[in-house]
Formats: structure tokens, sequence, C-alpha cells
């Protein structure tokens, strides 16, 4: 008569693989794929708001050289179109950052510890820039370029 030898460790092991691959199965099954775009107010009726920060990324090269770089931070957001969009800047980083949203009238000034408030409803579908003026290139410490994808 033939036994088999199971042992307790490989046992636990496949078990706790198949639970992990069913939990994430379950789980990308689930989950929205698309991305957070709309925040609907009740007393403004329907309104995309969007925060924003000024972020500053800095470090030191092998020669002591100092390298700094501002960006708008998240640097991509998805809005729809003709839907009204708020963008809520707060400067965290860098005195000021006057910017402009390309392709449109839109400019304005982000202030270290202050708050601007930008509303458009963008009429085209694309991808627009919000551009921090000081901060265009490399050369300036950027690019301070965020991405407004309007869908």
């Amino acid at each position: 008569m033939n036994f088999i030898v199971l042992r307790k460790g490989p046992i636990i092991a496949i078990l706790v693989t198949i639970m992990v691959i069913t939990v994430g199965t379950i789980w990308a099954l689930n989950s929205n794929n698309s991305y957070p775009t709309v925040s609907i107010s009740e007393s403004a009726g329907e309104k995309q708001v969007f925060q924003l920060v000024t972020g500053e990324f800095k470090s030191e090269t092998v020669s002591g050289k100092e390298l700094e770089a501002y960006r708008w931070d998240p640097g991509t957001i998805v809005v729809e179109k003709d839907i009204p969009v708020e963008l809520r800047i707060y400067g965290v980083h860098g005195m000021e950052h006057p910017f402009y949203i390309e392709g449109t009238d839109i400019k304005g000034m982000v202030k270290k510890g202050e708050e601007a408030v930008i509303n458009v409803t963008f009429s085209k579908e694309g991808t627009y820039r919000l551009i921090c003026e000081t901060h265009e290139t490399i050369d300036r410490n950027g690019p301070m370029i965020a991405y407004i994808v309007v869908d």
C-alpha cells in the first residue's frame, strides 16, 4: 500500500496563492478603471472640482551641484467637455507661480500659502497645458506643466 505524505508548508503556500489570486481578480473586476473626474456640488449644480498644489523637488549631483524642479501636483487631470471646471491651486513651494492655460485666455498667479481658484469650461476635446511662466523649461527649474485632458 502506498501512502502520500503531504507537508503543511506547501499546502499553506498553495492556499495563500489561490486566495491572493482570487482577491486580486475580484478587485480588478469590481474596480472602476477610469479617473475620478467629477465632484458634484448640490448648491452650485454640476461642477468638476480639482485640487492642485505647487511642488518642488530638490537633489544634489555627485559633484555637489544642487538641482531643483517645480511641478504641479497632480500633473494630469481628466475633465469632461462642456461641464464647468473649478481648479483650486494651493501654493506650497515657490513664492509665486504666474500661469496660463494654453489654448484659453486664462491667466493667473499662485502665491505661497494662498489658493488660486480658476473657473473654466472647456468646449473642445483635447489636451490643454497649465504652464507656469517662471518654470517653463528644465533650464528654468521646470518644466512646471500640468496636463488637462478634456474628454
